[in-house]
C-alpha cells in the first residue's frame, strides 16, 4: 500500500525545512501571530500546533490564513474527525502521537500528509505496511532516546524520523547525529513565561541561537 499522492507537501519536504520542528501549545488566539511571526524570523517556517487547548483549531486557521510562508500543521492529532478539522482549519500536515490503522487510512484518503508516532517495532510495521516512511518517534527520550531509535531503525533504513518529546539543547544534537534523524520537534523555543510576558523578540533570539548550536 502507498501514500496518497494528493498530499500537498510531502513529508520528505517538511522534515527537510529545517533541524527543528517547534511543538507549541498556544493557550490564546491573539498570541498565534506574534509566536508565528517571531519564528518566523529566526527563519523556522514549519510550525506544530497542538491540538491540546480550546483554541488550538483557530490558531492553525489564523495562521494559515494571514502567514502563508508558515508551514503550519496539527499536532496531537488521534482520529480521522481531528484529521479532517485540521484540514478544514486549513492544516498542511498533520501528527499524531501515535497510530491506529482507522488514522492510518483517514491519513492516506486526505489531502494533507499524516506523519504517524510510534514508538515499537510492531507500530512502525503498521505504518509501513500503510506506506509511510516519515514518522514521528515519540516520546523520544522516555522510549530509549537515541540508543532506540538506532535499533528501531536498523532493520528498516527507508524510515526517517523526527524524534519529540524529552529533547532539550543538552541532547538534541544526540538525535540529529544520527542518520535516520531529519528533524526533532523542540517545545522548548516557545516558553510559556515568556508568552505571558509578550516578549517575542526572545522566542526569534532562542529559535536563532538554537538554529546555530545544531547546524
Amino acid at each position: 500500500m502507498t501514500v496518497s499522492k494528493n498530499w500537498q507537501i510531502m513529508p520528505s519536504e517538511i522534515f527537510a525545512m529545517g533541524p527543528i520542528v517547534p511543538v507549541l501549545v498556544i493557550n490564546k488566539v491573539e498570541d498565534a501571530l506574534p509566536i508565528a511571526e517571531a519564528l518566523l524570523a529566526a527563519n523556522i517556517n514549519v510550525l506544530e500546533v497542538t491540538l491540546r487547548t480550546p483554541v488550538a483549531l483557530d490558531v492553525i486557521s489564523i495562521i494559515a490564513k494571514e502567514l502563508p510562508e508558515a508551514i503550519v500543521g496539527s499536532g496531537t492529532v488521534t482520529n480521522r474527525h481531528q484529521l479532517q478539522q485540521s484540514i478544514d482549519a486549513g492544516a498542511k500536515f498533520v501528527i499524531s502521537p501515535g497510530l491506529t490503522k482507522d488514522l492510518l487510512q483517514a491519513g492516506n484518503e486526505g489531502n494533507i500528509a499524516l506523519i504517524p508516532g510510534i514508538s515499537s517495532v510492531s507500530e512502525l510495521m503498521d505504518a509501513a505496511d500503510f506506506g509511510y516512511d516519515h514518522l514521528k518517534f515519540f516520546p523520544a527520550e522516555a522510549s530509549g532516546g537515541v540508543n532506540a531509535i538506532k535499533a528501531i531503525g536498523a532493520p528498516f533504513p527507508n524510515i526517517t524520523f523526527c524524534p519529540t518529546g524529552g529533547i532539550n539543547l543538552d541532547n538534541v544534537r544526540n538525535y540529529l547525529a544520527l542518520s535516520n534523524v531529519a528533524c526533532c520537534g523542540a517545545s522548548w523555543l516557545v516558553p510559556s513565561d515568556v508568552v505571558e510576558n509578550k516578549d517575542w523578540a526572545m522566542i526569534t533570539k532562542l529559535a536563532k541561537e538554537t538554529l546555530t548550536y545544531v547546524k
